[in-house]
């Protein structure tokens, strides 16, 4: 039995949602207060066309605009320092950074990183989820959909097809990437898409400095 219907319906026309393992129900109802952070987020963010416009450089500044609204709610990136123990010998195998923590639910924004980095997400939750180390895991990402809107805006070649995308997420899902691990995950509709004029210098000056520091 799926649990999906306790996803609030405004979210559910602004994001396409699918969950594996009943993840919705192991939030709502086990970790209370990060799901009401997770839905407050949601509804807070805009696809600003400034953003889309804006160049990226290691993080775009719609990546920046979601990860920021859990960080001001006391989420925190995070790398678990895991270990392997064979007899004497110990091998430290630390996991990927997750982007965003908060008790024991990891999330992850993939906005437009190169489609393994799904795989990525995945194996960390897989690994984590058996360890004990969290209960859930979640993935934002953008809808195939948004493509048209790119391809408008005349950034299409930004956003190809080997991309993070929904599409490209859920087989990798399904074909047990997350192994037991309960997952949920958002991906962003046309629906969410604000014309606010051109980015500005401001905005320009600060995805630059962003690609300088890559």
């Amino acid at each position: 039995m799926s649990t999906i219907h306790l996803v609030p319906d405004d979210l559910k026309q602004l994001y396409h949602v699918r969950e594996w393992r009943n993840a919705t129900g192991v939030l709502a109802t086990a970790c209370p207060d990060e799901w009401l952070d997770i839905i407050d987020v949601l509804r807070a963010f805009q696809l600003l066309r400034s953003e889309i416009q804006a160049a990226g450089g290691r993080k775009s500044p719609i990546a920046n605009q979601i990860d920021g609204g859990f960080y001001d709610r006391g989420w925190q990136e995070k790398q678990f320092q895991t270990a392997i123990k064979i007899d004497d010998d110990l091998f430290e195998s630390p996991t990927h950074k997750i982007d965003c923590l908060k008790g024991r639910v990891a999330l992850e924004v993939e906005w437009n990183n190169k489609d393994p980095f799904f795989d990525r997400d995945l194996n960390n939750f897989r690994l984590l989820f058996d360890l004990r180390a969290i209960d859930v895991g979640i993935i934002i990402t953008r809808s195939t959909e948004l493509q048209s809107i790119f391809k408008f805006l005349g950034k299409g070649s930004s956003y190809g097809s080997s991309t993070t995308h929904h599409e490209k997420l859920w087989p990798r899902i399904e074909g047990g990437g997350g192994g037991g691990c309960p997952i949920l995950t958002f991906a962003i509709k046309p629906d969410l898409y604000v014309d606010d004029g051109p980015p500005t210098a401001e905005q320009v000056a600060d995805a630059q400095n962003a690609a300088d520091e890559d």
